[in-house]
């Protein structure tokens, strides 16, 4: 008879415990993947001497609702080389990415961001020197989400981030204009 109390009171202990998961709103069902979208990056070389690089590139980018995509080396991402003119494909010949006087574009494959491209941040990992004309990150899925161009035009330092951030920020005809962050005390 205490053998069948014991079963009687496991098995009510765990009747209650998944009445309390119920009641709680907690849910058995596993969580909603987030959707993935296709980013095509496009990064400009300057033509300036010494502008190419054979070094690992990192990228990162984001939105203002904090989703930020991490590609850790790009140029393993490289998809093709494009005509700095026109939008069209140079040739389908493998190259290798980031030389003197070129447009390169990659394609990375990461979870949608939910508002438009408003940082772009590059880091250099070698030895040698490069120097980007500018950045783009067009999003397949939809245009409106897509950036503008990320200018840079100087060498970039190595092993540090280096980039820009108009997150919060207002287009005026004296440049850039930053929202005021202050901060309150609370008592």
């Amino acid at each position: 008879m205490g053998l069948l109390k014991n079963k009687t009171g496991h098995f009510l202990f765990c009747c209650m415990l998944l009445h309390v998961l119920v009641v709680g709103c907690e849910s058995l069902e596993a969580p909603p993947q987030k959707k993935i979208c296709t980013y095509v990056i496009t990064i400009q070389t300057t033509c300036t001497w010494g502008a190419e690089t054979s070094n690992r590139v990192s990228l990162r980018f984001g939105d203002t609702n904090s989703s930020e995509i991490l590609v850790r080396h790009l140029n393993s991402k490289h998809l093709r080389q494009v005509d700095p003119l026109e939008p069209e494909v140079v040739d389908d010949i493998p190259r290798k990415p980031f030389q003197a006087c070129t447009v390169d574009q990659f394609a990375v494959t990461a979870p949608c961001i939910e508002s438009p491209v408003c940082y772009l941040y590059l880091k250099l990992i070698g030895n040698d020197d490069w120097r980007p004309g500018y950045a783009q990150i067009e999003v397949l899925e939809g245009s409106h989400l897509s950036s503008n161009n990320f200018y840079f035009r100087r060498y970039l330092p190595r092993l540090v981030w280096h980039g820009s951030n108009v997150c919060d920020s207002e287009v005026t005809p004296f440049g850039l204009k930053k929202k005021r962050k202050v901060h309150v005390d609370n008592p």
